[in-house]
């Protein structure tokens, strides 16, 4: 026998990486049965077809279940298919005995007889158009009995020829130039190769053909393994269509791949300094464009499969053997390939002259000097290549930093001349976690710790061994002279960071002289200066047209610069000078109800006069309630009583007169005792309102700990200034009274959600720094059909911790308060998660998403449908509106679903909220699991239904109402109580 023939494939021996095909699960080629889903058994017996969980084999029953709940028609011959998916044409796929060989969720192309097994989730050519999914409303049913006979006639006398690849598939026949199969090459994400483990494929494969996507679960999107994919459907209709611009600029890969080599050091060599120099010395073999970590090569040229290179080793003089062997041939727009592209843009920016601090890049030299507010405005660009459906992409965010003139010496000496006595306890206060600048190498630190005992006099120990001081250092290095010498020394801790062997490295601390360290970000007294804010925003807050011309400009300069376009086209980049112009929606406005009134929105999506002089939903009646005031707001207090009460009956509310509890200063001790006295001597006390005197964190915390902690009550602190303009005190007065109706457990207003038994969830996490970075969650639940009444609850948890672990605790007492108040459990809940990364998703996935699994065995046969929504608001897209050429700010509604939106997720974009000043800035949502099948129309009109729903703002917001309140609860309790509330409140927005 030839040892290069697999058994039972005569005629193959050019062909000896079929071999290595295996099988995907449940695909078990020694035997001619058919690999099964789970449950699911195939008969042996004549012809038995590989399904889908879920799906019916053609026999005794006339309809074939397609997905979840809906028919196909058996008009054609059955074979496996994915959710979702159209079934291959009849007459083909067939394995040998008629036996169609499949993993789970598989297609398999219409070859004439190959038994090929095939990973998880691949799809294979050859499908005819014609065969599509049956839309969910329509039930056909035909006699399976007529078209078995046809089936078996049609693979016993028919072979089909599969096109190969065309002339454009020009990666393909690349491959197969260097001796690669597409079959065995992985790709995108280190994918594993298509087919695993030897076996018998049992006929001859008569064409080669290349795999071309992966299926994956709810809420996500095929991987792709080669070029194109199946469509996935994302796209919502609804609205109407509008013209889009956004911050993103195309671009164009000119090579036809990226060479991924392993390279191995033979005896080993653990400096990676060494690997490097080593590599170097090879550029003659390698060419001068490479990316190396150590381990793994990139070039945008191809190689020998294995090329053996010699070095030596100059510490012992040990001669080295360097092994580069090809890996994989990767395209060019490959997620693997995106790291150094990132490298080369920096690279870029570098050669533009602009200044690399943190991760963004700044012009100093174009700096804004605000001489009054002793502050400077660094203008510059946050840049990312990524890879979005709509290819590659260059993103470009327009971006400020904000620098003080001050040095950290001028705040100590401030520090030192407003209390000497506490002086070294101020300065730690003060400065413990602030940001810090040093011009000389524009790089920034966090200031960890103040080193007292030492001075710029004192020395350190330099890399070669020498001892300098400080003071030596910088002169000799920077030509900086330092003035103080008795100064002490700014301690920065770095975080550990790893090595690519994985190793976890402490790099010890870093010692800066508070003379030569700048602060940076907008001082705490000036952020609670309007005028001084005012003069900020105006420079950082750009509008959309000041936002694209300063994007075009550093597009320009990138396109007029010889030694930029040289090194993006060492690997083949070309960026062009236009901004992405796409398609989008405008969603359609939707109807705010009132008790008695509806009112549809207009176009800045404000009803402030509506809910000013008609009725709300419901109304708590304010029968027992108090203000306590000090004796120098005396006349505010009356004035405001007075306007509540004329305002109030327009709203339907029910106002009588407070209990006037009027304090002998304004001391917290004092607020504190009185109003505990006067809530022991009246236990039916509705409501707590405080009259406060300026901006005091103390005060308020005092007073929230009691009212949320100790002696359960809404509570609702009013700075004295806010009610001192009397030509708005109406207004202001107005909104008081909504935000206390809130916090009682009245109902403002609501909007049309067709969805019946539906709860909706937000969840948020805070992170409070003053307890050791302890983290809080705040889980806000609707409880009713029309989701005007909500269920709060707060969990705290370890340093650091984003993962929610409490999720299951929080949901189950939500579940247990939707029955109390409808007797029945939510047919679907509907999940929006703030505060997740891109990087965090798969987390959520694998260990959030399992919590609220488990949470519905709590409550018997209780199986509701989940949609879990992700909400990321720290995003670098903009969107603008783009009309004759000229940018502008998109309306509230504006949705964009394609094109910027991610391959591997359902997700899209939306600018819900009206904006005043400066770019368009959407939302964006990534649904990671949907078994409810919401159609992305269906989760964009709801996400955009919920943004109309937050209370203390009659318009619309960015993110979604539930998202909100439960920021604003993470955020109350993370900050000012440092505890969890107490459980009476939890049926009440008392955070608002």
């Amino acid at each position: 026998m030839d040892p290069n023939k697999p058994p039972g494939l005569p005629g193959v021996t050019g062909m000896p990486w079929l071999q290595q095909l295996g099988r995907g699960r449940g695909f078990q080629p020694e035997v001619p049965a058919v690999g099964r889903g789970r449950g699911l058994q195939y008969s042996t017996e004549g012809l038995g077809i590989g399904r889908a969980r879920g799906f019916t084999t053609p026999g005794d029953t006339p309809l074939v279940q397609f997905g979840r709940g809906a028919t196909f028609p058996m008009s054609e011959p059955m074979t496996g298919f994915a959710r979702g998916l159209p079934v291959p044409p009849a007459n083909g796929g067939l394995g040998r005995a008629g036996v169609l060989g499949r993993a789970r969720g598989m297609l398999l192309s219409a070859a004439a007889d190959p038994w090929v097994g095939v990973a998880r989730g691949a799809i294979l050519p050859g499908l005819e158009p014609q065969h599509r999914q049956t839309p969910p409303c329509e039930t056909m049913i035909q006699d399976p009995k007529e078209e078995t006979p046809s089936l078996t006639e049609q693979v016993a006398t028919k072979n089909v020829d599969v096109p190969t690849p065309g002339q454009g598939a020009t990666l393909v026949s690349m491959f197969r130039g260097v001796g690669i199969d597409p079959f065995k090459t992985s790709w995108g994400r280190g994918a594993p190769p298509v087919g695993r483990e030897a076996g018998d494929l049992g006929a001859q494969l008569k064409h080669q053909v290349a795999p071309v996507g992966v299926i994956s679960s709810p809420g996500r999107r095929p991987e792709e393994v080669m070029g194109s994919s199946e469509p996935f459907h994302k796209a919502g209709t609804k609205g109407t269509p509008v013209t889009v611009g956004s911050n993103h600029i195309p671009i164009c890969c000119k090579n036809e791949a990226v060479y991924q080599y392993h390279v191995t050091f033979s005896p080993n060599v653990e400096s990676m300094a060494m690997r490097f120099g080593m590599m170097k010395d090879h550029r003659s073999t390698t060419g001068e464009v490479v990316a190396f970590d150590g381990s793994i090569l990139y070039l945008p040229v191809k190689l020998k499969d294995v090329v053996s290179l010699k070095s030596v080793r100059r510490t012992d003089n040990q001669e080295v053997e360097i092994t580069v062997q090809m890996t994989k041939i990767l395209p060019p727009n490959s997620d693997l390939c995106l790291p150094f592209y990132n490298v080369v843009l920096r690279r870029v920016m570098k050669i533009l002259g602009l200044k690399l601090v943190g991760r963004n890049h700044y012009d100093p030299d174009s700096a804004i000097i605000l001489g009054k507010h002793r502050l400077q405005v660094w203008p510059g660009y946050a840049t990312c290549i990524k890879r979005t459906d709509g290819g590659l992409y260059l993103s470009v965010d327009v971006t400020h930093k904000v620098l003080r003139n001050d040095s950290v010496l001028d705040v100590m000496k401030v520090l030192y001349e407003q209390s000497k006595e506490s002086f070294q306890d101020e300065c730690t206060k003060e400065l413990i976690g602030s940001i810090v600048i040093t011009r000389y190498n524009n790089r920034t630190y966090r200031i960890d710790d103040i080193e007292w005992s030492k001075s710029p006099k004192d020395t350190f120990t330099m890399f070669d061994g020498s001892e300098i001081s400080f003071v030596d250092y910088y002169s000799k290095n920077y030509g900086i002279e330092i003035k103080e010498m008795d100064q002490p020394l700014l301690i920065h801790r770095p975080k550990e960071r790893s090595k690519p062997g994985g190793k976890q490295i402490i790099t010890g601390q870093v010692l800066l002289v508070p003379e030569l360290s700048f602060m940076t970000g907008i001082p705490e007294k000036m952020r609670k200066d309007f005028r001084a804010m005012k003069d900020l925003t105006m420079h950082i807050n750009v509008s959309a047209e000041q936002h694209t011309h300063s994007i075009k400009q550093l597009l320009k300069n990138i396109a007029g610069n010889a030694e930029t376009l040289t090194e993006l086209n060492r690997w083949g980049l070309d960026i062009s000078t236009d901004l992405l112009v796409t398609h989008g929606r405008i969603l359609p406005q939707e109807t705010i109800c009132l008790q008695s009134s509806s009112y549809v929105t207009t176009s800045d999506v404000s009803w402030s006069r509506e809910v000013g002089r008609d009725a709300c939903i419901s109304c708590i009646p304010m029968n027992i309630w108090a203000v306590f005031y000090p004796r120098r707001c005396a006349d505010q207090v009356e004035e405001l009583v007075s306007t509540f009460l004329k305002v109030a009956g327009p709203m339907g509310l029910r106002l009588e007169r407070p209990n006037r509890v009027e304090l002998r200063d304004d001391r917290t001790e004092t607020y504190v005792k009185t109003i505990h006295s006067q809530l022991s001597r009246e236990p039916k006390m509705q409501l707590v309102v405080c009259i406060m005197t300026g901006n005091r964190d103390d005060l308020y915390t005092a007073i929230k700990k009691l009212c949320c902690i100790k002696s359960p009550i809404p509570s609702q602190a009013i700075n004295v200034r806010t009610i001192s303009q009397p030509q708005k005190l109406r207004s202001v007065a107005q909104k008081i009274l909504l935000q206390i109706n809130s916090k009682l457990g009245g109902e403002l207003w609501t909007v049309n959600v067709p969805l019946k038994h539906l709860m909706v969830v937000g969840v948020d996490v805070h992170h409070d720094t003053s307890k050791k970075s302890r983290s809080v969650m705040g889980f806000v639940a609707s409880v009713n059909s029309s989701l005007t009444r909500w269920y709060s609850r707060v969990t705290f948890q370890t340093p650091n911790e984003e993962i929610i672990s409490g999720f299951k605790l929080c949901l189950s007492a939500a579940l247990q308060k939707y029955y109390e108040v409808n007797h029945n459990l939510p047919e679907k809940i509907v999940v929006y998660r703030d505060g997740v990364s891109d990087g965090q998703l798969k987390m959520v996935e694998l260990y959030e998403i399992p919590q609220l699994l488990t949470c519905f065995q709590t409550f018997p046969s209780y199986e509701p449908k989940l949609v879990f929504i992700v909400v990321q608001k720290r995003i670098s897209t903009t969107l603008y509106s783009c009309s004759a050429d000229r940018f502008g700010t998109p309306p509230p509604g504006t949705i964009l679903d394609h094109s910027l939106t991610h391959s591997d997720w359902m997700d899209f974009y939306l600018m819900a909220h009206q904006i005043r000043q400066g770019c368009g800035l959407p939302t964006h949502y990534v649904c990671v699991y949907n078994t409810a099948n919401l159609s992305p129309d269906h989760l964009q009109r709801l996400t955009y239904k919920m943004c109309h729903l937050y209370w203390n703002w009659p318009g619309t917001i960015r993110v979604p109402a539930p998202c909100k309140y439960a920021h604003k609860v993470a955020y109350l309790c993370g900050q000012y109580l440092h505890a969890e509330p107490a459980i009476q409140l939890s049926d009440k927005l008392y955070f608002l």
